[in-house]
């Protein structure tokens, strides 16, 4: 199973699942976990090949949709669940294929579709750091200026570094090799009458006008909303209006 970490006292109601994106982790969503815990119990988990997970292929959608069901399945088999960008897509190809154990699904920043741009570049950025040289996460920073210019990224990558044992917590190689897959989405039959709610950056572009028709194919029930100020990290850039979008719909 998943490396999963849950805060918050179960009380009868289902808890609220969290999957991060490409490249993240379960901290990456602490502060946001910790706030919905107050009436809930919030279980944040380490996708495969990433954090504390396991490293093993393939890295596709029904693998980690697959992973999702066995946590929920340890939580008492119905979850809400809340998924970004990459863990938005593998929960909604969850909530398809086992509807029986979704109850509420908010997908952060993603559509049910194809992508066109590669995230290889962070891959090959984090290659070329000479990691028997660091130190410091400070260390690892400057020589990942010189490949990432854009600061936040460079300090979201690092969440992944352990510093200690000189090491990435994610699998490149598979992440690399499955490349297509993770940009892509999987063939999918099915379809999830339950409420979804398709939470968006107001200045990204990862979910378009023109995905409404296969977004409303697999879930005819799904409501729309931006967040005004934020791009695809929405949940990081504007946590307070994220966490507080999430929990008027998932207590609805």
């Amino acid at each position: 199973m998943l490396a999963t970490y849950s805060t918050g006292e179960a009380n009868g109601r289902p808890p609220i699942l969290i999957a991060h994106g490409l490249f993240g982790s379960a901290r990456n969503w602490g502060v946001i976990a910790k706030r919905l815990s107050d009436t809930r119990q919030v279980v944040t988990v380490d996708m495969r090949n990433h954090g504390a997970s396991r490293h093993l292929g393939p890295h596709d959608y029904p693998a980690m949709a697959g992973d999702l069901a066995e946590v929920i399945d340890a939580y008492g088999g119905v979850a809400d669940v809340v998924g970004h960008s990459m863990g938005g897509k593998a929960s909604m190809v969850l909530a398809v294929s086992r509807p029986e154990m979704v109850r509420r699904l908010v997908v952060a920043d993603i559509a049910p579709v194809a992508y066109s741009h590669t995230q290889q570049g962070m891959i090959d950025a984090m290659r070329k750091v000479d990691l028997s040289s660091v130190e410091t996460r400070g260390d690892a920073d400057q020589q990942l200026a010189k490949f990432v210019e854009d600061q936040g990224v460079r300090a979201f990558l690092l969440q992944s570094l352990d510093v200690k044992a000189k090491a990435w917590r994610l699998n490149l190689d598979q992440l690399e090799a499955d490349m297509d897959a993770i940009i892509g989405f999987p063939e999918v039959s099915g379809v999830f009458e339950g409420p979804v709610l398709m939470l968006s950056g107001a200045e990204s572009d990862y979910v378009q006008h023109e995905h409404r028709p296969e977004i409303k194919q697999l879930f005819p029930a799904a409501r729309f909303a931006k967040i005004p100020g934020a791009g695809h990290w929405v949940h990081a850039e504007k946590p307070r209006e994220f966490e507080g979008a999430c929990r008027v719909f998932l207590d609805g």
